[in-house]
């Protein structure tokens, strides 16, 4: 079994998105090269701005997968089955949703510009516009796996190359490295938002809430402007808009009360048998992140901050259900993730 020619190249392309906060949050995303009956996909659980630094993509067996999507087969959503070699990195748990592209290279990332279109209740009709003129398709939320990859075989996207997951991301494909990455930017240009900006965030006043534990990121980080605005305090505080916020950051986010300090915080969660979250937002004063928070939590908040700024007040959001949170925290799949992301 030999690599593709150019996985070389897809690796020095994963390598810039997954580099680029904007398109890719710590572990998340990932990209695929097929060649006959052999795909090569990203390895679940590590980070595709390694790619050019480590040996992260495995080969599975493409033909297997996809009869097994053909036949709803319930081993499409253990992608580890179809690993060429056993025993290593596990592949994707997307695996399923590359293998039924007919294009020989897939990109999926979680672009922010792309998250801030997908959490509006109006997405499928602000892709429309933003997309006029570029075939796509649209699949609503659904938990990654199988189910996802049949959703997004019946958006009308595949054959074209763009398909926009609902509260999740972006998946573009091409038949060579290059063609992939230019549409993958094409349609991220297409969707491009200035965020907004925010006040400066009191760092004074955070750092004596945040105490031992917790530390104000710089006074530039996206995530105090969410403290900071109202409308996108409220946002955040709601609910979970996309899947990898819930995997690494937990349900929604958590703000402190009047008075209240992080120690506080932190006293009165394990009073209660739960963990203190990652990140604390502070109303009017800015954000929190704990010291200890792992590099997927901190790659989230981030995150966070981002998408919230480019969703015009106002907007309406839509959220992922109690029942769609909870799937994912006890996915197996997504807690092996977790934990090869352990700092």
């Amino acid at each position: 079994m030999s690599a593709p020619v150019d996985l070389g190249r897809l690796k020095a392309v994963s390598a810039r998105i997954g580099a680029d906060p904007l398109r890719i949050q710590g572990p998340g995303g990932n990209t695929s090269v097929k060649e006959g009956a052999t795909m090569w996909i990203k390895a679940s659980g590590t980070e595709l701005a390694d790619a050019l630094r480590r040996e992260i993509f495995v080969a599975v067996d493409l033909e297997a997968m996809r009869a097994a999507m053909d036949e709803d087969d319930a081993d499409a959503d253990q992608p580890a089955l179809f690993a060429m070699a056993r025993g290593g990195l596990r592949p994707s748990i997307e695996t399923c949703l590359h293998a039924i592209f007919p294009q020989r290279v897939v990109l999926h990332a979680h672009c922010v510009d792309t998250i801030a279109l997908a959490v509006r209740a109006d997405a499928r009709e602000r892709f429309a516009e933003r997309l006029a003129g570029t075939p796509h398709g649209f699949a609503p939320y659904t938990k990654p796996g199988a189910t996802l990859a049949r959703a997004v075989r019946a958006s009308g996207g595949v054959e074209a190359g763009v398909v926009v997951l609902g509260n999740h991301g972006l998946i573009v494909a091409g038949d060579t490295v290059e063609s992939a990455e230019a549409l993958f930017n094409h349609v991220n240009d297409l969707l491009a938002t200035t965020p907004a900006g925010h006040p400066a965030p009191d760092m004074a006043g955070l750092e004596r809430a945040g105490g031992g534990a917790y530390a104000p990121p710089p006074p530039e980080h996206p995530l105090h402007g969410v403290a900071l605005s109202p409308y996108r305090l409220k946002a955040a505080l709601t609910g979970s808009l996309y899947p990898d916020h819930v995997i690494f950051c937990g349900v929604g986010a958590t703000a402190l009360g009047d008075g209240e300090t992080a120690g506080d915080l932190v006293a009165r969660f394990a009073a209660e048998g739960l963990t203190a979250p990652p990140l604390l937002l502070v109303p009017g004063r800015g954000a929190l992140i704990a010291r200890d928070a792992g590099a997927g939590a901190r790659a989230l908040a981030r995150c966070l901050g981002d998408v919230l700024a480019r969703v015009p007040e106002g907007a309406p959001l839509v959220y992922l259900t109690p029942e769609q949170n909870a799937e994912l925290i006890d996915w197996d799949a997504e807690k092996y993730r977790r934990a090869l992301n352990v700092r």
